[in-house]
């Protein structure tokens, strides 16, 4: 049995190392961008690993060689300098106020002033941040490492209330300026989060950071590689597949298809989510353990804020100044959902700079959609997963009556603000409905036009649909005839049915179907 210790839900690198944690190597990395540059930005999904990274730079830049012994840095690093670290965590606080900030930042530069003291003249905070850095670099002798973790928190809980977002953003941007202002008592300043607010934003002053976040060469300083599975944690493979009593193989894939995925840049390697990686290891069983530690309802209010197609979620179409960058005050939800980790790069066409994004994995991609659900449907959190199981379980008897009239349920009390999106809410239901019955069975889905054409596939049945969001049940059946959709399947021994629904204005619901069989 691996006597390994997983550090789940542990981000500080010195108990790690002391407490004698499972550990993954980056210092490596970490000490060619120490070596190679002086101000960064990564930006990576929560529970990504880096709050650790933050931790492994205070601990090296402290100079505690003794938490070090048997890692590449090790040999790398000759002299292990001791540099006063400024470390700012902005993960721990509920931003609701602009005092709520305010109050965070001003208990972090309390605490420095006790230590190197402070002047009167220095009345705002990122006055009084210059004077802690300079004041730091003269009483220690030596530049400031600065790290700060999760930089955006306050700008994310902020999205959708422009007036707290314009407040935070004018509060940080003063804050961060200081890092530009005293260059020359700094040695090294990292910022992470989850996102990058751009243009007039809290970066427009700090040009002289080097983002990281889609450079190739650091695209395993967070998360977890294939190949560091394999170097890491062979033994354990082979103890997790006989704990599901499947194979080694059988089991690689597995874990590949839930927990890999995340594209960083468009030739990189995929990483696998390491929160859910080492849950996995850690209890043999697979979850959605990711998702199950942050609710993203921020992602779903933009969603229905900007009338987003959810279709197209799994191949939307954007560049690198979309991704890259998110401007508080836009209209355009993807980067957001990109940025927090629920679509990745799937593609890119180098020619016109496009890149192709899509989930990332199983986990994120049934997570999401099942989460969707309450927020589009007429259905609670509590029973939501039981209509799942009721609608796959009629189609695999051949209910499909059963199974309209279940639909039907989730159109019911549709509210006013919806009628005037009338069809893309049809379709967004729909379309959540059918791709969690896709966990189970084989859905093919399509809209064209203000039309939705779909085959669902199970070990008895094939059903061929077509949903008229104008038009009568009669004509969509028509249609599935006209267009013989059927064509595919006649030699196939399953029995078929093929369905014309239609959705009428009036009730705001599925008025008729008829069946074909």
């Amino acid at each position: 049995m691996s006597s390994k210790i997983y550090p789940i839900g542990i981000q500080n690198f010195e108990k790690i190392r002391n407490d004698g944690y499972f550990y993954i190597d980056k210092t490596a990395l970490m000490y060619q961008m120490v070596k190679t540059g002086s101000y960064y930005f990564l930006s990576r999904p929560r529970r990504f690993g880096k709050s650790l990274l933050i931790s492994t730079l205070e601990a090296y830049f402290q100079g505690k060689k003794e938490l070090f012994t048997g890692l590449a840095v090790e040999k790398l690093e000759k002299d292990w300098i001791k540099y006063p670290v400024l470390h700012i965590d902005l993960n721990t606080e509920k931003y609701d106020t602009p005092e709520s900030l305010e109050n965070k930042l001003n208990g972090v530069l309390v605490e420095w002033e006790k230590k190197y003291g402070a002047e009167p003249s220095e009345k705002s905070l990122a006055t009084r941040f210059e004077g802690i850095i300079k004041r730091t670099c003269r009483q220690e002798g030596q530049r400031v490492a600065i790290l700060v973790d999760e930089y955006d928190k306050p700008m994310l809980q902020a999205i959708g209330n422009e007036e707290l977002q314009k407040s935070f953003r004018n509060t940080l941007k003063a804050f961060y300026g200081a890092l530009k202002s005293q260059d020359g008592c700094i040695k090294f300043a990292m910022l992470t989060g989850v996102t990058k607010f751009s243009k007039v934003s809290v970066f427009s002053d700090l040009n002289n950071l080097d983002d990281i976040s889609m450079w190739n060469e650091y695209i395993e300083i967070c998360g977890v590689s294939e190949r560091e599975i394999h170097e890491n944690l062979e033994a354990e493979l082979h103890e997790f597949a006989d704990a599901r009593r499947t194979t080694y193989e059988k089991l690689c894939t597995e874990l590949k298809e839930c927990y890999d995925g995340y594209h960083f840049t468009h030739n990189s390697i995929g990483m696998y989510n390491p929160f859910s990686l080492l849950n996995a290891f850690k209890r043999k069983e697979f979850g959605n353990y990711w998702f199950e530690t942050g609710t993203p309802t921020y992602l779903v209010k933009l969603l229905k804020k900007h009338h987003y197609d959810l279709e197209r979620m799994a191949h939307e179409e954007t560049d690198a100044q979309v991704l890259n960058s998110i401007d508080s005050e836009s209209t355009n939800p993807i980067p957001v959902i990109y940025q927090s980790g629920y679509l990745t790069i799937k593609g890119y066409d180098e020619r016109f700079g496009i890149y192709r994004l899509g989930f990332p994995n199983r986990e994120v991609e049934e997570g999401f959609i099942r989460f969707l659900l309450p927020f589009y449907a007429n259905v609670n959190k509590v029973e939501y997963p039981f209509e799942i199981q009721k609608f796959v379980r009629e189609v695999e008897a051949g209910d499909y009556s059963s199974f309209f009239r279940r639909l039907q349920s989730f159109f019911a009390d549709t509210t006013y603000e919806v009628i005037r999106e009338q069809e893309l809410h049809y379709e967004n239901v729909l379309f959540i409905v059918f791709k969690l019955v896709g966990f189970y069975t084989k859905v093919e889905y399509h809209t064209n036009n203000g039309r939705i054409d779909l085959i669902l596939q199970t070990d008895k049945f094939i059903y061929i649909m077509e949903f008229k969001l104008n038009g009568t049940a009669e004509e969509a059946l028509q249609q599935i005839n006209d267009k013989r959709y059927a064509l595919p399947f006649e030699a196939d021994g399953r029995k078929l049915f093929k369905i014309g629904i239609n959705f009428s204005e009036k009730t705001r619901n599925i008025e008729k179907w008829v069946v074909e069989s």
